[in-house]
């Protein structure tokens, strides 16, 4: 079993840095597009200081168009955009493209739902004295809802992990291509049990780090 080990050690290493890529891009995505995706998602709705019946139809419209698709049927509906973009339609950063584009409505849809629990009486009395949109997001839905949104985070990374597994079948690269290439393939149980064990142990780290966070940054 060691030598095994040994011997899968360098396509084990390089399939786990490829998952990392994947989803370390698709986080970041989300969270530069997601966040305020979600956060007019909220200040859009009823009876709130931006309300835009139009906007929030369109934007919520399109939101759940994309969470409606499964991934795998998206990854290979992307595929000309991915082509265009990156030049290429295999490997890890072509895998991200699609990854990013699930994980910016996933996300959005996270970060509206931590703001919608945040009182309004606290956003009426920052409008009565006179504070503006800007000032009332930055100041107070922001960090109200700020242990919610790295728990989001959390939530979407572990997501995307299991996405990125989904992408590895078809050329994404990572351990998902890994376990289909020697676990399913040529019938190596070692190799399948070990990606398993892996993705659970990162699966693992990345939950027990969202949790130790949001706490921490909820305390604070």
């Amino acid at each position: 079993m060691i030598d095994q080990l040994i011997n899968l050690w360098p396509e084990l290493n390089k399939s786990f840095i490829e998952t990392l890529i994947m989803v370390g891009i698709g986080l970041v995505v989300a969270l530069i597009a997601g966040l305020p995706l979600g956060l007019l998602l909220f200040v859009t709705d009823r009876d709130l200081f931006l309300e835009n019946r139009t906007i929030k139809s369109i934007v919520g419209v399109v939101v759940n168009l994309i969470r409606s698709v499964p991934f795998i049927i998206l990854l290979v509906f992307l595929f000309p955009f991915t082509n265009f973009l990156i030049g290429t339609t295999t490997g890890p950063v072509a895998a991200s493209v699609a990854l990013s584009v699930a994980a910016i409505p996933f996300y959005a849809r996270i970060v509206e739902s931590s703001a919608r629990d945040i009182d309004k009486g606290v956003i009426e009395a920052a409008i009565a004295c006179g504070a503006s949109p800007w000032l009332i997001i930055k100041d107070i839905i922001f960090p109200e809802i700020k242990p919610g949104l790295i728990s989001g985070l959390t939530i979407t990374a572990i997501s995307l992990i299991g996405y990125s597994a989904m992408a590895g079948a078809i050329g994404g690269g990572g351990i998902g291509d890994l376990a289909i290439r020697y676990g399913y393939y040529r019938y190596d149980n070692f190799v399948m049990f070990t990606t398993v064990i892996l993705l659970i142990v990162l699966v693992q780290i990345v939950q027990y780090t969202g949790d130790y966070i949001a706490k921490t940054v909820k305390k604070n």
